[in-house]
């Protein structure tokens, strides 16, 4: 259902539950106050009405309408528009969950649509509702309580990147040939954490710059400027991760190096050992052959071979073939071959 909870309040109090967005119209005018709508995926009718109630920007309500928007913080007058980029750490699969909240935020409403599970809205409803002198504020406070939750689900996804970190480290200088392809992850979700983040800080600086001209509550600037204070904590972080892993990186592109330089070492080696062989083998193989050539040469049994009638045939022969092979042994002795 779209329209998750529906309330107006006054005085820090809820004073009515309206059942649709046209009884919440009709109560805010009834009963005056705020009117704070929350939503999860809307239909374009719903965004619609919101529009034409509330007067909302045509821009705002095209973002909103299509999603997948880089955190921001625009204002269209005295409505505000707030993009932010929830995440949540999933334990069983070690990865970093991003989800999308659009706020919208007047001077008698506050708007809180959601594209995703994260943030637990309704938990932040109950802890306004627990603290009426807060709630009383108006429409600022719920734009304080979402970005301090969205901000506080940051911590655990901080700490899951930090540990995964640590465990690819140790990958490092195991030889593990999965580690590569869990750096070039890691860095993915790292630099989308940033764009998250980051932006946060660019937008507490311009809620600052508009304190003065729209009035802010002195007590909810102290918790905007301590939500501040804990994003810029987070950012830092996040600026750590990722000089770690680029470290990190640099480490296993020398550990690979030296691999390879190891592996064309043993293999230089093993191919100079080979050769060493192929000359012996081939050494030996010239030295067989002389005597083979002269024993080929007189077992060919011609009728007319002079050597064969004469006396001296015979020993001729063998020393032939002892010279051909003590010969050639001598020529592969002194080049190293044998």
């Amino acid at each position: 259902m779209p329209v998750v909870d529906n309330a107006i309040y006054r005085g820090g109090r809820r004073v009515a539950t309206p059942a649709t967005l046209e009884e919440t119209f009709e109560s805010r005018q009834t009963h005056g106050g705020f009117a704070w709508i929350g939503l999860y995926r809307p239909t374009d009718a719903e965004l619609d009405a919101l529009a034409s109630e509330f007067g909302l920007h045509p821009l705002a309500i095209e973002d909103a309408r299509k999603g997948h928007q880089r955190a921001k913080l625009e204002r269209y007058g005295d409505t505000l528009f707030v993009v932010l980029r929830p995440a949540r750490y999933l334990d069983d699969v070690e990865q970093v969950e991003f989800g999308e909240l659009h706020v919208f935020i007047g001077p008698d409403f506050a708007i809180t649509i959601r594209h995703a599970e994260s943030p637990d809205l309704a938990r932040v409803r109950r802890r306004l509702e627990s603290s009426p002198d807060l709630l009383a504020k108006g429409p600022e406070a719920v734009l304080y309580a979402v970005l301090d939750e969205v901000v506080d689900e940051y911590s655990p996804v901080d700490a899951g990147l930090e540990n995964d970190i640590d465990e690819i480290e140790e990958q490092l200088f195991s030889g593990d040939p999965e580690v590569t392809r869990r750096m070039y992850d890691l860095a993915s979700e790292v630099m989308e954490f940033q764009r998250a983040t980051r932006p946060l800080i660019a937008m507490f600086e311009a809620l600052e710059r508009g304190f003065e001209k729209y009035a802010v509550d002195l007590e909810l600037q102290r918790y905007l400027r301590d939500v501040k204070d804990h994003v810029i904590r987070i950012v830092e972080r996040g600026d750590t991760f990722r000089q770690l892993l680029q470290n990190a990186l640099q480490v296993h592109s020398t550990l690979v190096a030296q691999r390879q330089n190891e592996e064309i070492r043993v293999l230089s080696e093993t191919a100079l050992a080979q050769s060493e062989q192929s000359k012996k083998i081939s050494s030996w193989a010239a030295i067989i052959f002389a005597p083979s050539l002269v024993a080929a040469v007189y077992g060919m049994n011609f009728v007319y071979m002079p050597e064969l009638d004469e006396p001296w045939g015979y020993p001729f022969a063998v020393a032939l073939m002892l010279g051909f092979a003590g010969g050639l042994y001598l020529v592969f002795k002194r080049r190293g071959w044998l």
